[in-house]
């Protein structure tokens, strides 16, 4: 019977107390990355006013109704990849990007950041938005983008990032012939490739005197034909709404412009009515930043997780006494019918036949599955082999694989081989994945991958009859160790698009509520695709 967990964390205790100080100050680092991208942004703030504009976070401000509910995207995208120096790696890949309510309508908003090298798409900026492009279209959110941007850098260009920026625009077609509305404010510059932003969109709002698009731009054009013209003259708002009509509306300026696209929202009729309420957990969420140990090889019982999320703090735990290492249990989350799989250690034989069976028992009754990652991987030896963990495991990655529900995953804590894809990993493309502070995400874990490596070079020495030297071999052990951690460090791989974003596991149960409204709302969502995207007239 469903009941309320009967949780035995002591919150209290010096272990807990450790545990919370370690996860707040990863939140604190967060938070200071979070705060340098807008800061960056906020430089520029002079030359914004100077010229009668708002800076992009206040554009996205001003867009979104407030009080409303926002989840933002993405926001580490970016970090020490192009910059490798953590104190001066700016994250957020040059956009601000998220769900929100525009008019009572839940979109995907996508600003770019001209605060920062005047919103030049950044190698990892180019594969966010491609990301949360990807996120509207499976879940058929309105597409509304506030556009100023300098295009591609060319003192960084790389071919690469030409070749695959095309998927950008192709995307933009796809959610228009889906049937999602794709909607431009052009704030600023679009020139080259950035004119077909709002040429791929449904409905354009230009902004006099500031609004600029066009496949070339005075110095390319006069570069290439000797043609001189003004950039009004080739793709000012006056030109595009009154003679080439890439344009629809025409605002005085950047607040204008976002009221006109509030208003197109609000025709959309789109709007759902917010679901009731449903009673929270018995247990409190500030338990959850003393739950994950730092050191993830430290045992947790994540049903303690789970407690702490779902209504009322009520669980039916799903075939309790068998695969007891892997944990599968059902709840509600604000209302919504869910199920969840856990690790409470590796993941063995019958664990595997259990997350397999439990995945299909959902799908029958078209409850989302959560993942709740915190695994060293699927389970290895003798007799695992024997006992036929390959093939099981395969199962379990069929059944992940093949989902007729949404899924989305939290990555809590470890998340190791091939774990990571049985407990639907960002290759299984769950419907969302997010990541707490201290989650880790790699191949085995660092010293595991150390030790490995030095049985396999003595073996080798040993075979040419060389005797290893004590100090090298350490010296390579520690290299090998740094290399795994660093990498595997959440704020590194969520800087990669390994997620959707990092989390503070305290407001876990409101994101899952948002993510599980929105996954309802997609599914009740009646579109009417076209054979072509909506083309401009």
């Amino acid at each position: 019977m469903t009941a309320v967990f009967p949780s035995r964390f002591n919150p209290g205790s010096a272990e807990a107390t450790q545990r919370r100080a370690a996860l707040q100050a990863r939140l604190d680092a967060l938070r200071a990355l979070e705060e340098r991208a807008a800061t960056a942004s906020a430089r520029s703030l002079p030359q914004f006013e100077k010229r009668g504009q708002l800076l992009p976070r206040q554009r996205v401000a001003l867009l979104l109704d407030a009080g409303a509910p926002w989840l933002p995207l993405c926001t580490l995208a970016g970090y020490l990849q192009d910059v490798k120096d953590p104190e001066r790696s700016v994250p957020g890949g040059g956009m601000v990007a998220g769900i929100g309510f525009i008019s009572g309508v839940r979109c995907m908003v996508v600003a770019s950041d001209s605060g920062i090298e005047a919103g030049a798409i950044q190698p990892m900026g180019l594969e966010k938005i491609l990301r949360v492009q990807e996120i509207a279209l499976q879940n058929r959110l309105p597409f509304i983008h506030l556009v100023e941007s300098a295009g591609a850098n060319l003192m960084r260009y790389r071919v690469e990032g030409f070749v695959h920026g095309g998927t950008l625009f192709r995307n933009l077609a796809r959610l228009s012939a889906a049937g999602i509305p794709v909607i431009t404010v052009q704030h600023g510059s679009g020139t080259a490739g950035g004119a077909y932003m709002p040429g791929l969109s449904d409905v354009v709002i230009m902004v006099q005197g500031r609004s600029r698009a066009f496949l070339a731009g005075p110095p390319l054009l006069m570069a290439a034909t000797g043609e001189i013209a003004t950039e009004e003259e080739l793709g000012g708002a006056d030109m595009h709404t009154a003679v080439s009509g890439l344009g629809e509306y025409l605002a005085q300026d950047d607040r204008e412009a976002i009221g006109l696209a509030r208003d197109v929202a609000a025709q959309l009729g789109w709007g759902v009515a917010p679901r009731p309420s449903a009673p929270g957990p018995t247990l409190p969420a500030d338990d959850l930043l003393s739950l994950m140990p730092a050191d993830l090889r430290q045992p947790v019982d994540m049903r303690e997780v789970m407690a702490r999320l779902v209504d009322g703090s009520e669980l039916l735990e799903f075939k309790a006494r068998y695969g007891m290492a892997t944990v599968c249990a059902q709840g509600h989350i604000q209302g919504h019918a869910v199920g969840f799989i856990s690790n409470n250690g590796p993941i063995d034989v019958a664990g595997a036949n259990k997350a397999t069976h439990f995945i299909q028992w959902m799908c029958q009754l078209g409850h989302p599955i959560i993942y709740l990652q915190n695994t060293t991987g699927y389970m290895v030896g003798k007799d695992s082999e024997q006992g036929g963990m390959i093939k099981h495991g395969s199962k379990m990655i069929q059944a992940v694989t093949n989902a007729t529900v949404p899924q989305i995953t939290i990555q809590c804590g470890a998340s190791f081989g091939a774990g990571n894809y049985g407990m639907c990993g960002r290759g299984y493309a769950p419907r969302f994945l997010f990541s707490w502070p201290g989650a880790k995400t790699a191949v085995m874990g660092g010293e595991q991958a150390a030790r490995t490596m030095q049985i396999v070079t003595e073996a080798a020495l040993a075979r040419k009859g060389i005797t290893p030297d004590p100090a090298e071999s350490q010296a390579q052990f520690d290299k090998i160790v740094a290399m795994f951690e660093a990498q595997a460090d959440a704020f590194y791989t969520s800087g990669l698009l390994l997620d959707d974003g990092v989390i503070d596991p305290r407001d876990t149960r409101a994101v899952l509520a948002f993510c599980l409204d929105t996954c309802a709302e997609a599914q009740a969502r009646t579109l009417r695709p076209l054979s072509f995207g909506v083309a401009r007239m």
